[in-house]
């Protein structure tokens, strides 16, 4: 098995991947994902809300925002860039409001390009199966993610309409 293939089986237990191919050019959705008054009408699953308080798109910035859920809990929110190659690439550390808790993982975001439209991928890698299982059974995260990408979706068609 080759270096990249051990790597890929040795975190298969401990991601989830998200990809949808998006009617939009890559120009377009990475600034949807990085610019705070387009992100604050799209991020998370139906029925959130966000107030964003900071976010600086850069290698080492801070973006902290609170998603307000449909039944009135607020979920704080603090991510850390580690990477930004715009337009293909964003890597961040995503936490919550207490520290190494179970919503802190590793996300990679690969924009491609693909002929006026835009595959998106969303890697997100915790730090052990056990933190990957409690937030898929506790918060939903599959579905909530396939939401987030499809109110995302949703949010650039009235961007281009």
């Amino acid at each position: 098995m080759n270096k990249v293939a051990a790597n890929a089986a040795s975190t298969a237990d401990r991601e989830i991947v998200l990809t949808r191919v998006l009617d939009a050019p890559r120009e377009l959705v990475w600034k949807a994902w990085t610019d705070p008054n387009h992100v604050a009408q799209w991020w998370g699953p139906n029925g959130f809300t966000n107030t964003i308080h900071e976010m600086d798109v850069r290698p080492g910035g801070v973006w902290r925002f609170i998603m307000h859920g449909p039944d009135g809990v607020d979920y704080p929110n603090r991510i850390v860039f580690i990477e930004v190659a715009r337009p293909e690439r964003l890597v961040y550390s995503h936490g919550g409001d207490v520290p190494d808790g179970p919503v802190d993982f590793h996300v990679t975001v690969t924009f491609d390009d693909i002929v006026g439209k835009t595959n998106v991928t969303m890697r997100s890698i915790f730090p052990t199966a056990a933190a990957r299982a409690l937030v898929v059974e506790k918060y939903g995260a599959i579905e909530g993610g396939k939401q987030h990408l499809a109110r995302l979706e949703e949010y650039l068609a009235e961007m281009t309409a």
